[in-house]
């Protein structure tokens, strides 16, 4: 009876072991270890090899397909999942449908003016190019010395063209038919000191000398128009320079600076000093001296006169 319970246990217990003896398991950095698992728990796998030693793995040291292999035991399923990668989802391949998009319709051709015309936009952009091409027409009529009210109103039916043609054509150097004088009333403008005499009216450098009616012994005022002359910092400091100085020489101590703007006329005793863009002038009023600036694109003309004349 006692040796019948030594083979039923023994023969359990090899069929223990048998249960639980495991393949060759292979590891992270390309070996195999090869054995009998002892014990499983959060930590690895303990093993007794085949030399009856004892070794302990952990589990980041077992390879993917040691760790699906392990996960097919119930003990160690549990302890194996957190370190057994999922794979990622593949994408799924759908098919691209294509659809047809709604276009918006072309507007019908047509002119541009027409175009503009149609939308408020365009009619309000029209307005302004033509504001533009009247003001570019009084400029012109200004730098080019001709009438104003001509330049304007051939920019006005020719809006753009008219102001290209009188900007392509000379400048005018002679006075305006009502501004010029004859021979037998011109009279010749002297400075004071000056070398030679000028002819009055318009002379050879295109400066005008006013009409004769100063009082004897003054010498008649020398105009300067805008047309004729740009106003800058170089025309004042090659025409007028000896109005810089804080004392004037004699021959032009009683002369004065006439400045004509389109608000205002100044009488300018000295030229205190310039800049790029305008000139600061120093001019009596009140009774008391004072600085006034004023910008050159301003200036319409400008005398030189005696201060009694």
């Amino acid at each position: 009876m006692r040796k019948l319970f030594w083979i039923i246990l023994s023969l359990g217990l090899g069929g223990g072991f048998a249960t639980t003896r495991a393949d060759t398991l292979q590891l992270a950095d390309g070996t195999s270890v090869s054995g009998d698992i002892v014990m499983i728990n959060d930590s690895g796998v303990k093993l007794r090899l085949p030399d009856d030693t004892y070794t302990n793995v952990v589990w980041p040291k077992f390879s993917q397909d040691a760790l699906k292999q392990l996960g097919k035991n119930p003990k160690a399923k549990s302890f194996v999942e957190p370190f057994i990668e999922t794979p990622p989802p593949q994408p799924k391949n759908e098919a691209i449908e294509i659809r047809d998009v709604s276009r918006p319709e072309l507007p019908p051709p047509g002119s541009l003016l027409a175009t503009l015309l149609s939308s408020s936009v365009g009619f309000v952009a029209l307005l302004l190019i033509y504001a533009a091409n009247i003001y570019a027409a009084y400029e012109i009529a200004i730098v080019r010395a001709r009438p104003i009210g001509m330049v304007m109103g051939v920019a006005a039916v020719l809006p753009i063209l008219g102001p290209i043609i009188f900007l392509s054509l000379p400048m005018r150097t002679e006075a305006p038919p009502d501004e010029t004088q004859t021979e037998a009333e011109a009279q010749t403008y002297a400075v004071p000191g000056a070398a030679a005499p000028v002819a009055a009216g318009l002379s050879t450098t295109g400066i005008r000398v006013a009409p004769a009616g100063a009082k004897a012994g003054h010498p008649e005022a020398q105009v300067f128009q805008r047309g004729q002359f740009m106003f800058n910092r170089r025309f004042f400091e090659t025409k007028f320079s000896g109005f810089f100085s804080v004392i004037r020489r004699p021959a032009e101590k009683d002369l004065v600076l006439v400045i004509k703007t389109a608000r205002a006329q100044l009488i300018a005793q000295r030229i205190s000093r310039i800049a790029a863009n305008e000139a600061y002038f120093e001019v009596v009023q009140g009774g008391k001296s004072q600085e006034v600036m004023v910008p050159f694109a301003d200036i319409q003309e400008i005398q030189l006169k005696h201060k009694d004349a």
